[in-house]
Parts: C-alpha cells; structure tokens; sequence
C-alpha cells in the first residue's frame, strides 16, 4: 500500500500533531479542534510513535484509556524518565525526535489490499465455524483496520460513514510506516505476506527473555543487558483459568495455525459441543500466530478481537493484538525464557 502524502490537518496543526517547533509550550499538552469527531490527534500521533517503537498502546484510536497509559509508562521507563503514564512535557521530548511518523495518512487502495476471501458475518458456533473455508477478514474495512493497527469505527471517524473501502479509494488511517520488509528468508512466504498485512517491520529487537506481569497487564520483552525494548498489553487468565505464574520457556511458533476446538479444555463450553478443527485465519481464536510455552495447552497468541485485549479475560493464556504477536514472533526463538508473575 503506497503512503500518498501526510492528512492536511495534520500540517496545519504542529502543536497537535507533534511535528515542529519547541515542546517546552505543550506542558500541559495543548489541544486544539479535531477535525475527525472522538479522536484527539495528540493522543493518537503519541500512539503511533509509541506503537513505531515498541511499546504498543493496543488500538490506535485517539483516545486516552488504561493501555496508552501503561505504553506510555514502558516507554518512559525504557528511557530513564519519570513515570507518569502521562504526556507530559518531558514525554513529549522524547518523542519529538520521532515527529516524522505522522498521526494520519492518506493511503490509496490497490485490489490486493481489498482482496478477500471474507466471511460476512462470523458464525459463534464452533461447528459453524469449522465449516468456513478460512477464519478470514468479516470485511475489507476490518482488514484495512488491522493493517493499520486500529478498529473499523475508528477507520469512520476519520472518513466518515460514507467512505468506500475498495480499489481506487483514498482513504486515511493512522500513520503506521513500515521501513523494511526483509522478513528472514527462513519463514514461509504465507508468513512473510502476513507480517507486511499486519505492517510489521522486519527489524525487531532480539529477546533474552520476556516477562507476563499480571499486576499491570502487560508483556515486557527484555534484551541482555536487562533494557526494556519492547512492551505489549495483554490479557491474561481468568478466574477459571488464572494465569500460570512461573517460569517457562517458549518451544517454537506456529504461523497462521489451524485451530483444534477441545470442549473438555473449556470451562464454558456447551455441554453439546464436538471437537473441531477451524481452518487458519486471523479471526480464528489464536489469531495469527501461536507461541508454544512448555506448559501443555499453554501459549502466547493473536486475537480476532483487538479491541478486547486487556479488557476481557483468556483462558489461562496471554492474548495480543494479532500485529504485536506477529512482532513479538520476530524478537524470540525457540528456548526464550517466559516467566509469569503476579
């Protein structure tokens, strides 16, 4: 998908969008008029810097909530500042640097970025739903939506109700930028088409181990030297199903994995229930990718539901947005350490 140019409003608005002059000013942030009604560009140009860093906010929407607030307490923690959970005047510093990476952007449409197969609407049932050739896209929007790491509402709000999603379109989404595509060569090319799908950048931190901590919903990944390189929210466990807590590794990955639906393995489940297998797809209930833990039964996975992550609970697993478990595929291995703590 090829960036046409930077939203206009996003031009005419510095102090909102982050992009010139001296941030000394903007304690407390400024505000102006958004031109896009629920969203403050202020708010979402620092989700997709944060999000362009590593330390995901979850969905990309332009509104405060408790996930922008523990990426903004990551990123400032990873850079030695006070942490506030705020965008605050020193934050604003520190991401001044990345001004270039742009709130909205307008992007025109190809076919290939429409393409389906999609499944209208998803059936509930897992027997349905082992009928469906693929857990595809419900529609273009939704794939257009992850691709830029936000919701079909919000891809409206910035739009409005009447815009098309089809070939041929210009249409504005919020300004993730991918700088490579050079996925190793040692991934399968489904893989590979996914990662771009999901604007995931190639060039990712490598791992020494990462940390699930329940206390504040998040998953820290670690390199070497015990500096913070990247977080993502999460959702971990349940009451049913609490969270693991212990020290584990990660044994492999599963790439745009089937889905084998076991009854006895859910607490929930109907009483009618058969095992299934439902076919791959990034709406099937592991999303995109899994990462094996070496505990039976456990691992770290996508989600069909982004915009539930850290807001609904899990089945004793830990639930990422499909893109932010996509990344965090590419900074572990086989035999990274995972450990789980309250």
């Amino acid at each position: 998908m090829k960036t046409i140019k930077v939203a206009q409003a996003c031009l005419a608005a510095a102090t909102v969008c982050l992009i010139a002059g001296p941030v000394q000013a903007q304690t407390p942030v400024q505000q102006a008029a958004s031109p896009y009604p629920g969203i403050d560009l202020t708010v979402m140009h620092v989700q997709v810097i944060l999000d362009h860093l590593g330390f995901g906010p979850g969905v990309i929407d332009g509104r405060g909530g408790a996930s922008l607030k523990s990426a903004l307490i990551g990123f400032q923690t990873a850079n030695k500042l006070p942490k506030t959970g705020e965008i605050d005047k020193a934050t604003l510093a520190a991401l001044n640097p990345y001004r270039e990476v742009r709130p909205v952007a307008l992007v025109k449409l190809t076919a290939a970025d429409v393409a389906g197969p999609f499944v209208g609407v998803m059936p509930k049932d897992p027997a349905d739903q082992a009928k469906l050739p693929a857990m595809a896209y419900r529609t273009p929007t939704e794939k257009l939506a992850e691709r830029f790491h936000t919701t079909a509402g919000v891809l409206v709000a910035l739009n409005g109700p009447q815009a098309k999603v089809a070939a041929g379109q210009v249409v504005k989404v919020p300004g993730i930028a991918v700088a490579s595509t050079a996925y190793p060569e040692t991934l399968k090319p489904e893989w590979r088409e996914t990662l771009s799908s999901l604007s995931v950048d190639a060039r990712q931190p490598a791992a020494d181990h990462i940390i699930v901590d329940k206390s504040d919903g998040v998953l820290r990944v670690y390199d070497k030297q015990e500096k913070l390189v990247a977080q993502f929210p999460a959702t971990m466990g349940s009451e049913h199903d609490p969270l693991p807590i212990g020290n584990w590794k990660i044994q492999g990955a599963a790439y745009n994995p089937p889905f084998h639906y076991n009854p006895d393995l859910f607490w929930d489940a109907d009483s009618s229930d058969k095992k299934q297998l439902l076919q791959p797809g990034p709406n099937g209930p592991v999303g995109v990718v899994w990462l094996d833990l070496n505990k039976p039964h456990y691992g770290i996975h996508g989600t069909p539901s982004p915009e539930t992550i850290g807001r609904a609970e899990s089945h004793g697993c830990i639930r990422l947005t499909n893109w932010d478990a996509a990344r965090l595929s590419l900074m572990v291995k086989p035999g990274t350490p995972a450990k789980f703590q309250p």
